[in-house]
């Protein structure tokens, strides 16, 4: 056989290609994997609350297998999220009124940073309240080029948190999937269900429902990740604060 004949007729040869895996099926309702739907945990009807939620979500968390803002945003009638790295002027219709409503939102305090503790304002009846969405990093970040914006018309507020402590989350308590960086430091949706429950008249039911959802959806998960090991110099840090005790 003649060598070129034979070298064109191995080109000719149809070419092995890989199948393309198959596309995991997605909940229409809730629009997570069918695996892990939560429907079955959602109310009927979406919750109303007298505070307006918004959420600023940083374009990476919009990816994350583990993002409580889509279900923020089905469960509350009155939570909706925007994608961005920072708050300005026409972000959204909330934050354009004018006057502005009353505005707080929700970030741990810090010493250059002060905040107004939530439990303080348990007799006051916020408007909006606005949630960063994020790793700690990327929302401190959000939170530090909003601030100039904000600083026009909201109030800082937060949880309480002590940042010499780690760990303290629903992730952290149930199962470590997500490990946040010190006690206090929570997810988004624990965060909005905290402040809720201070802030709406029936709090205590609405805080009591988002985060059986979440224990619910982080029951899911964990059926699919291997959970994470609690990072090293966190280890250390809580071994020093508790030989200091002794």
């Amino acid at each position: 056989m003649d060598p070129e004949s034979e070298e064109y007729a191995t080109h000719d040869l149809p070419t092995a290609t890989s199948p393309e895996p198959p596309r995991r099926s997605i909940c229409s309702n809730c629009r997570r994997p069918n695996p892990v739907c939560l429907c079955h945990a959602l109310p009927v009807h979406p919750i109303q609350t007298t505070t307006r939620v918004l959420i600023l979500q940083h374009p990476h968390e919009a990816h994350h297998k583990l993002s409580t803002t889509p279900i923020l945003t089905k469960t509350l009638l009155h939570a909706t999220a925007v994608t961005g790295r920072r708050l300005r002027p026409g972000i959204s219709s909330l934050l354009d009124q004018s006057p502005p409503a009353a505005v707080y939102y929700l970030f741990p305090a810090t010493s250059s940073s002060p905040a107004v503790n939530i439990s303080d304002l348990k007799h006051e009846k916020p408007s909006v309240l606005i949630a960063f969405d994020g790793t700690w990093k990327h929302a401190r970040e959000m939170v530090k080029a909003s601030e100039e914006f904000l600083s026009k018309f909201a109030i800082r507020v937060s949880l309480g948190v002590d940042e010499k402590v780690s760990g303290g989350s629903i992730y952290d308590s149930d199962l470590v999937l997500r490990k946040e960086p010190f006690s206090g430091c929570v997810s988004t949706m624990e965060a909005v269900a905290r402040a809720l429950g201070v802030l709406e008249p029936n709090g205590f039911d609405i805080e009591g429902t988002l985060i059986k959802i979440l224990k619910e959806m982080v029951r899911l998960q964990a059926g699919f990740l291997k959970p994470m090991k609690p990072r090293p110099k966190l280890l250390k840090k809580v071994k020093e604060k508790e030989k200091e005790k002794e």
